[in-house]
């Protein structure tokens, strides 16, 4: 991973310039261009958060190697669970790829060993964070502190979120891995709508303001999210369109719309079986960071063109498209699932209790 953010990335050559680009040197010119927020969205997710996540997956995997208690054992398995979601070097790395066909239209590109290391690191951390189980991370924890996370689901009982056991319902935090043990989310539904309801305004200034201006000597050219993709389409370039309006346009719109009609399915049960409504909760949640490929290509062309002869900088309409992508995330994440199967049951003879949580 350190040769991968050490070594050079890509080299961009067009007539009185070259940029010879590493991935911490992306960062330093996006800070120097006084775009901290979007240097902050590069580096946490390509860097950080799996530089975190390793460290955390080698302490914890160690302690129980060795068969022994660390400190804070629990909270640094609950924090790598969590990361899985934050890590984005496979959806960094699929944007260069786009970014590398509007590149080389215009100069001439040669990838460095850092782009090969970065699809290995990349296959690496899809790999690793499938093989984290946490629900038998836990387990093996309990055995270490001599006690048993087993316990037989009752009424008593409240299954965790987060590691899956039964606890006691009056337990808090969950005496397993030390989450916020709830039998359904407090105010889920008002929260998740909340953070939708700021996504869906958000989403119109990110798309009528410009997303990326690009100049040079002779010209100015402001492009929209909408303008790119057409332009793009109309210069040949019709398979990075196609990208773009599936990351830009097609995955949010699906998103919102998906996390609606659940949030209304979990309200007043919509003609839909529960079992395909929580598919489509957990597809939502999967394919929602994608929408990042733009952002990504806008930083790499950025780091890109930055001279006097040519130069990229991003338009307003990039922060908010970033704000749009997070609090889709946020709203997936705030959502409990389980509430569409009380709305369901509620049809039936069962209690539904959902009106206490919404």
């Amino acid at each position: 991973m350190m040769f991968a953010y050490s070594m050079t990335y890509i080299r961009v050559d067009i007539p009185g310039a070259t940029s010879i680009l590493s991935l911490p040197e992306m960062v330093r010119l996006m800070v120097f261009q006084d775009y901290g927020f979007l240097a902050e969205v590069m580096f946490i997710p390509t860097f950080g958060a799996p530089i975190l996540f390793l460290s955390l997956c080698l302490y914890v995997y160690t302690a129980l190697i060795r068969g022994k208690e660390y400190p804070a054992l629990r909270l640094a398995t609950r924090v790598m669970v969590r990361l899985k979601q934050v890590m984005m070097v496979d959806v960094f790395f699929i944007s260069t790829l786009v970014a590398y066909i509007k590149l080389s239209s215009v100069s001439e590109v040669t990838f460095g060993p850092a782009f090969y290391l970065m699809f290995l690191l990349s296959v690496m951390l899809i790999r690793t964070s499938v093989s984290v189980p946490q629900h038998w991370v836990y387990f093996q924890i309990e055995r270490l502190t001599g006690s048993d996370a087993v316990q037989t689901a009752s009424k008593d009982k409240t299954c965790c979120s987060r590691c899956l056991y039964f606890r006691n319902r009056h337990e808090r935090p969950c005496g397993v891995c030390g989450a916020d043990l709830y039998r359904r989310r407090s105010k889920s539904l008002s929260i998740s709508l909340a953070f939708l309801t700021a996504a869906i305004i958000l989403y119109f200034p990110a798309n009528i303001l410009p997303i990326m201006i690009s100049s040079n000597p002779a010209t100015t050219e402001v492009n929209t999210i909408l303008n790119g993709i057409a332009y793009m389409w109309n210069e040949g370039d019709r398979l990075i369109a196609a990208v773009i309006f599936s990351a830009s346009i097609l995955v949010p719109v699906l998103k919102i719309a998906a996390m609606s009609v659940l949030i209304a399915s979990a309200r007043f049960a919509l003609p839909a079986g529960a079992k395909k409504l929580s598919h489509l909760y957990r597809i939502t949640e999967a394919v929602g960071r994608w929408s990042m490929i733009d952002i990504f290509v806008i930083i790499i062309l950025m780091c890109s063109f930055h001279t006097n002869m040519a130069r990229v900088v991003p338009g307003g309409a990039a922060t908010y498209f970033c704000l749009v992508v997070v609090l889709t995330m946020l709203s997936a994440y705030y959502f409990d699932p389980r509430l569409i199967w009380d709305r369901y049951a509620s049809y039936g003879i069962l209690l539904n209790e959902t009106e206490k949580y919404d």
